[in-house]
């Protein structure tokens, strides 16, 4: 009778799914990653009237928004992470959630360069503390074979906040200024803090993660994973960055940002300099590309991931390396056009194509990692991803448009923007690689 009770509470571990309040948690945390980079992005969309209204340059944009940003969001992001695994997960993602909103609309209130720079600096600071307790909690939420759907979901959040922001942000320049734009989301920010501070409940570590056997189950409360496991910092950082496959996944990811995040900072000043576009048609046009193509692109390869990891965790790697391979002729179709019509029907299947690394990248580090480590696994991710994505990408464009301009006066942005097109094959080259890893590492277990 014991090995039938024992069969029968594995097959009720077999069909753990998602409760109610998994998938309530998961809207307030995406709402909370929507601020993140609504809050993040508002610059790059308000770009042109800060030009006009500051006076500075698009070296200076890029390093507001690239390098001077990403110094604090990614180094600060370790400690958090740390603490946050050691704490309570949720105080930290509320309290990260107030600081980022009051320095965003302090960025409305700057009257010159360096009062804008110290406010993104500030920004930078809350929103370390912003998405990687956000992987764990939703970790915790969700059972292991509905993360990459949870995860994907979770990160259509950038798309929607990047939307949200464009069509927000550009309606509120257009019709009053851009000052009022950074207050209002700040305003916003504080908030939902608030409503993370006493709605979220804080999970217990592990609690839906895989028991023997590789079979779905709920740890119990005297589990020391679940309970009593804390990991030390430096273990963990040594841990993550001699991981044959979360060093490869952290590099591939950090290669694919540089492009990302380099297109989005300057997309719209690319647009309105350049190709055209009006603020308002931004406002409309651009704003509806975003949130489509890269919403299709996360939800997508999070549920091509769920489908086809089963099979071989080659798919972390394949998933995304094909995805960008796709992206590269319509990519340079985008750069060509001679208007914004047709470069936006161009764009917009590079949009979702470049994101599909993402919901791979993350659902494979929290997977690959003990519960007590996520956090600061998650950290170090952004870490690797961000200061070489976030930290260059934007920082590089701004400085090669300044270099090209006495030679291209009128098109000196789409002549930086050709230099991003050898990125992708170092992008794609560097997934190929964590395919070779994770391969080795299906061989194993299989032969285990």
């Amino acid at each position: 009778m014991a090995g039938v009770s024992g069969l029968a509470s594995v097959e009720r571990a077999r069909v753990v799914r998602p409760d109610a309040r998994a998938w309530a948690v998961l809207a307030i945390l995406c709402f909370v990653y929507v601020l993140n980079f609504l809050d993040r992005q508002l610059l790059s969309i308000l770009a042109k009237p800060i030009q006009d209204d500051l006076g500075v340059s698009d070296g200076q944009l890029g390093l507001i928004g690239g390098l001077y940003f990403a110094m604090f969001y990614c180094i600060l992001a370790i400690p958090v992470g740390w603490l946050a695994d050691r704490t309570n997960r949720v105080k930290v993602l509320a309290f990260s959630c107030a600081l980022w909103s009051a320095a965003t609309a302090a960025c409305g209130m700057a009257s010159n360069y360096p009062q804008l720079a110290l406010a993104r600096m500030a920004v930078g600071v809350g929103e370390a503390g912003g998405v990687p307790p956000s992987y764990a909690i939703i970790s915790d939420y969700f059972p292991s074979g509905t993360r990459g759907t949870a995860l994907s979901l979770f990160n259509m959040g950038p798309p929607i906040g990047q939307a949200l922001g464009v069509a927000f942000g550009a309606s509120i320049a257009a019709a009053y200024s851009w000052r009022l734009a950074f207050l209002w989301v700040g305003v916003v920010g504080v908030f939902t803090a608030a409503i993370v501070w006493f709605f979220v409940r804080e999970p217990r570590r592990g609690g839906l993660d895989a028991g023997p056997g590789r079979t779905q189950t709920r740890l119990p409360e005297s589990d020391p994973v679940s309970v009593s496991a804390k990991s030390g910092f430096w273990p963990t950082c040594r841990m993550f960055f001699t991981h044959p496959v979360l060093l490869r996944v952290a590099l591939a990811c950090a290669a694919t940002q540089f492009i990302t995040y380099a297109v989005l900072n300057f997309t719209v000043l690319f647009l309105m300099r350049e190709k055209g576009m009006s603020l308002g048609d931004v406002a409309i046009w651009y704003a509806l590309l975003v949130l489509v193509g890269i919403s299709a692109g996360m939800f997508a390869s999070g549920r091509l991931i769920d489908r086809l990891v089963p099979r071989g965790k080659v798919a972390y790697a394949h998933v995304p390396a094909i995805g960008l391979a796709l992206a590269v002729p319509l990519f340079v179709g985008f750069i060509w056009a001679p208007g914004w019509p047709l470069a936006l029907a161009f764009l917009l299947l590079p949009m979702g194509l470049n994101y599909f690394y993402l919901s791979p990248a993350v659902t494979l580090v929290q997977e690959e990692v003990r519960p007590d480590q996520r956090v600061l696994s998650g950290a170090l991710l952004l870490l690797v991803m961000n200061l070489v994505g976030l930290g260059l990408g934007p920082t590089y464009l701004g400085f090669a448009s300044d270099l090209f301009r006495p030679a291209y006066p009128d098109s000196s942005l789409q002549m930086a923007f050709y230099t991003l097109v050898p990125f992708y094959g170092v992008a794609i080259g560097l997934f190929l690689w964590l395919g070779k890893a994770l391969k080795r590492q299906d061989h194993e277990e299989a032969s285990a």
